[in-house]
C-alpha cells in the first residue's frame, strides 16, 4: 500500500513550473498519475503512483511525500482529504487509569484527541463516514461504548491545549477571575493551593509567566466537570518538582473520569500513566497509533526505536542512559570567571556564588522556578546589571531568552541569513538544519510557526551567531523526544568543533544529564531568594539539586533511564541514606 501526501502550503506550481507533472513517468505515458486540482495545485493518484520518489526528489520546496505502508493500514481512521494526512488507529480512554500518548509532533496526536472529544468526525479515509461505522470497526473493544457515547454528544471533554499564549488573547482579567467560571467542582480553593497559585489570584493574566501560565491552565482544566480530561504537555516552563506535583493531582483526578494525557518529559508521564500508546509514522504525511503497553514497556521499548509487537523500527538509533556520572577526563582551558553576584528586585535577592566557565564545555543549569536562573543568564548576557558585583566578560554572546516571540514578518532562510553567512554550506545542513528538522520550515514565515518550531529556528538561531559564549534558555519547551536530541546533538556538537561554551539552562532532567559535563545548581525559595552554587560535577550537581529537592531517582533494568522513586519507599530511603539521588542502579 502506497500513501501519497502533498503540503499544500508548500506546494508552489507556478514557481516550479510543475515540475512534478513533467518528470513523472506515468504521466509521460498518458496515465494521469498527476494532475491539478481545482485550486491550481497537483493531486496524485495513489492507485497509479508507482513509488519512483522523481516527484519528491524534484519538488524544489519539499511539498510531497510517498510512502510505502504496511497493508495492515489499509483504512485509516481519518484523512484530511485527498493526498492529505492520514491517521491511523486511535487511544483508548479508560475510566479510572491515566492513559499516555507518546510520539513524535505531527503523527496525528492532537486529531485522535479531537476525534475523542468529538470535534472532528471521522471520515474513515471516504469522502464522507458516519460514527456508526467507525463504531463498528472497534466493536468488542473498550473503545466502542465510548465512541458511541461521543457519537450521541453525552461526552462532557475538558481540554489543556499545548501552547498557551492564546489563553490572555481570549480572556482579560484577574487569575481568580477566570478560575471561578471555570470551577464546576467547587474545588477551587483547594486546587489552588496544591498547586501554589495563590499569590497569583489577585494577578492580570496578560502579567503571568510561562510556568504560572500553565499551572493557571491546569488548574483551569482541573476545575470543570467533564468525564474525559485531555491534557497536552504539562511540563512546558515547570520546574520538575512542580511536574511531579501536577503530575500527582492528575492521577488523582482519573479516580473518577478518563484522563488523556500528551507528554514528552520521560520521566513524569512515567509516573503519571499506567498505560501508554505510542504514536509513530512520518510527521504531516501519516500517523499511527498503536494498542495500550504498559508504561514501562512502552517507555522502553520507544528508547529503543523499535516495536516488536507491530514488528517496526521508528528511530535508527536508542537513545542510551548511563548508569554512572560521566568521568570528568577532558581538561579544559578557562574561558573567563566571575565573583560574587548580588541582584536585588522588589522581595527577591540573587546570590551567585563565583566560578569559572570552561571553552568548549556545555554546562547545565538546574533548580527550581523563581530562584534566579534567567535572571543569572541575563546578567551573564548583559541585559541585567547586578546590584552588587560587576559581570566584565570580555567576550562575544549569543542568546537565546525562555520566552520567543516572532516579530518580523519573513521566512526562517531569511532570517538565518541575517545571522550567518554559513547557511547554504553543507556543514551548516548537517551540523544544524538536519539534526533541528528545519529543512521544510526554511521557506516558511516566523509568525506562522508554531511554538515547538519556532524554538527549534531560535536554537538554530544562537548558533548562527559568532561568539565565545552561547546562553540558551529552556531549549526542550514544546519539543518532542526526537526533537529535545537533535537539540542536544546539535548543541554539544557546536560547542565541540568550535570550541565554544554553552551554558544550557532546563527542567528536562534527561536532556541535562545527556548534555552537559557540569553543573549549576540554583536552590532558595520561589520569589524571595535565591542563590547559583557551582560550577560542579555531574554526579555532584545532581545529588545537589535532587536533595534540596528531596527526590530520588532509581534506574531502569533495561534501558538505564531514571525513574522517580515513590517518596518514602525503600529504594528512596536506601539512595537518600547513601547521598546518591541520580546516578545509582537499582538492585
Amino acid at each position: 500500500m502506497r500513501i501519497a501526501v502533498i503540503n499544500r502550503d508548500r506546494c508552489h506550481p507556478k514557481k516550479c513550473g510543475e515540475l512534478c507533472i513533467r518528470f513523472c513517468p506515468r504521466v509521460r505515458t498518458g496515465d494521469e498519475a498527476i494532475v491539478l486540482g481545482e485550486d491550481g495545485k497537483p493531486i496524485i493518484s495513489e492507485e497509479l503512483c508507482v513509488g519512483c520518489g522523481i516527484c519528491v526528489n524534484k519538488c524544489p520546496f519539499g511539498a510531497i511525500s510517498v510512502v510505502g505502508l504496511p497493508e495492515q493500514l489499509e483504512q485509516p481512521v481519518h484523512r484530511y482529504g485527498q493526498n492529505g494526512f492520514a491517521l491511523y488507529g486511535l487511544p483508548m480512554p479508560q475510566q479510572g487509569r491515566v492513559v499516555g500518548l507518546l510520539g513524535p509532533n505531527g503523527t496525528g496526536k492532537s486529531t485522535a484527541v479531537k476525534i475523542l472529544s468529538g470535534v472532528i468526525v471521522p471520515n474513515l479515509g471516504k469522502s464522507s463516514a458516519s460514527w456508526e461505522e467507525l463504531i463498528g470497526i472497534y466493536a468488542g473493544s473498550t473503545l466502542q461504548d465510548y465512541l458511541r457515547a461521543v457519537a450521541q454528544g453525552e461526552v462532557r471533554v475538558a481540554h489543556k491545549p499545548q501552547y498557551l499564549d492564546a489563553i490572555p488573547r481570549v480572556f482579560s482579567g484577574k487569575v481568580r477571575e477566570l478560575l471561578e467560571r471555570t470551577d464546576e467542582r467547587g474545588v477551587l480553593d483547594e486546587l489552588t493551593e496544591e498547586l501554589s497559585l495563590s499569590p497569583v489570584l489577585g494577578r492580570d493574566i496578560r502579567e503571568l509567566s510561562g510556568g504560572e501560565l500553565q499551572r493557571v491552565a491546569i488548574a483551569a482544566t482541573m476545575l470543570k466537570d467533564a468525564q474525559f480530561y485531555f491534557f497536552d504537555e504539562i511540563s512546558p516552563y515547570l520546574d520538575i518538582y512542580q511536574r511531579i506535583n501536577a503530575a500527582k493531582l492528575i492521577k488523582r483526578l482519573s479516580a473518577h473520569a478518563s484522563v488523556l494525557v500528551v507528554e514528552h518529559d520521560l520521566a513524569i508521564l512515567d509516573l503519571l500513566a499506567d498505560v501508554v500508546h505510542l504514536a509513530y509514522g512520518t510527521p504531516g504525511v501519516y500517523g499511527v497509533i498503536t494498542l495500550p503497553k504498559s508504561i514501562r514497556v512502552g517507555i522502553n521499548q520507544y528508547l529503543k526505536g523499535y516495536l516488536p509487537e507491530e514488528n517496526i523500527r521508528i528511530r535508527p538509533e536508542r537513545i542510551e542512559f548511563y548508569a554512572h556520572a560521566p568521568a570528568e577526563c577532558i581538561e579544559r582551558p578557562v574561558l573567563c570567571t566571575y565573583g560574587t553576584l548580588v541582584k536585588r528586585y522588589e522581595g527577591f535577592t540573587l546570590t551567585v556564588s563565583p566560578g569559572e566557565l570552561r571553552r568548549g564545555e556545555v554546562l547545565g543549569v538546574l533548580g527550581k522556578n523563581g530562584t534566579g536562573k534567567s535572571t543569572f543568564v541575563r546578567m551573564l548576557a548583559g541585559e541585567v546589571e547586578p546590584t552588587e558585583g560587576q559581570v566584565e566578560l570580555e567576550l562575544d554572546i549569543s542568546y537565546k531568552p525562555q520566552y520567543l516571540r516572532a516579530e518580523e514578518y519573513i521566512t526562517v532562510r531569511e532570517y538565518l541569513h541575517s545571522l550567518s553567512d554559513e547557511v547554504d554550506t553543507s556543514l551548516y545542513r548537517t551540523e544544524i538544519v538536519a539534526p533541528l528538522q528545519l529543512e521544510h520550515l526554511m521557506d516558511s514565515y516566523l509568525p506562522e510557526l508554531s511554538g515547538g518550531e519556532l524554538q527549534r529556528v531560535e536554537i538554530a538561531a544562537c548558533l548562527s551567531r559568532r561568539a565565545d559564549l552561547y546562553l540558551i534558555d529552556e531549549p526542550s519547551a514544546h519539543l518532542d523526544v526526537e526533537q529535545r536530541m537533535g537539540a542536544l546533538r546539535a548543541i554539544r556538537r557546536f560547542s565541540e568543533r568550535n570550541e565554544v561554551t554553552s551554558l544550557v539552562v532546563d527542567h528536562d532532567i534527561y536532556l541535562i544529564d545527556l548534555l552537559s559535563e557540569r553543573l549549576l545548581v540554583f536552590e532558595g525559595e520561589s520569589g524571595r531568594w535565591g542563590r547559583a552554587m557551582g560550577p560542579f560535577d555531574m554526579r555532584t550537581g545532581m545529588n545537589t539539586f535532587l536533595r534540596e529537592l528531596d527526590i530520588t531517582f532509581r534506574r531502569d533494568e533495561d534501558t538505564l533511564r531514571p525513574r522517580v522513586n515513590k517518596a518514602g519507599s525503600r529504594l528512596d530511603r536506601e539512595q537518600k541514606r547513601v547521598g546518591e539521588y541520580y546516578y545509582r542502579v537499582a538492585q
